[in-house]
């Protein structure tokens, strides 16, 4: 497999749609339809339950990790920024799918976090511990998410060098998880996000 086959087959995983493909399954509907829109784990937790979010969960996080574990193998290519860019791929394939014409998919993080679990898997963990505990105090997952991957970013950074390919790549990530939730911002702000849980709580 060339490289730049790779980094296609990269995109496309990443654009698998599985939260779509769960909607037909279990309810014969489109997600992009229902709640927020997206085809990420959390709208999937709102519409179709918590057992259908977590398979979704990691049915993403497998499309980031997969690419980053597997490819440069098989593209035979060498060097720290391969593992990267496939990882990179993927995430962009989540976010603006084909199948969308480039929109109607997630928001990037549970890709990104197989990417980084692959990658870098203590800054993985003190990400996911960030996460777990702002959920479980605000029950906001879109907050969780994004201070989630500035943890992410920090601890690359720290250990790695802000400077290094790993470093560089965990900032911009970080800033795309936040662009992609620019929404969510303005939520917050006007007090008007949707806490996990929330009985009837519209998806966002």
């Amino acid at each position: 497999m060339a490289a730049a086959a790779a980094l296609l087959a990269a995109y496309l995983l990443g654009s698998t749609p599985f939260a779509y493909f769960a909607g037909r399954a279990l309810r014969g509907i489109d997600l992009r339809q229902h709640g927020s829109g997206n085809l990420g784990a959390t709208n999937v937790y709102r519409t179709l339950g918590a057992a259908a979010a977590i398979v979704v969960l990691l049915l993403d996080a497998l499309k980031g990790a997969v690419p980053v574990l597997a490819f440069p193998s098989l593209a035979q290519v060498t060097g720290v920024w391969w593992p990267v860019a496939f990882g990179v791929a993927a995430i962009v394939g989540h976010v603006r799918p084909y199948a969308g014409l480039f929109k109607g998919g997630g928001k990037g993080v549970a890709t990104a976090s197989g990417v980084f679990a692959a990658l870098a898997p203590v800054p993985f963990l003190a990400a996911f511990g960030t996460f777990v505990v702002v959920v479980a105090a605000t029950r906001y997952v879109s907050l969780g998410s994004m201070l989630g991957a500035a943890a992410l970013a920090t601890t690359v950074v720290v250990r790695e060098g802000a400077s290094s390919p790993l470093g560089l790549v965990s900032v911009l990530v970080a800033a795309f998880v936040v662009w992609t939730h620019r929404a969510n911002i303005g939520r917050l702000r006007r007090g008007e996000e949707s806490r996990l849980g929330r009985p009837g709580g519209a998806a966002r």
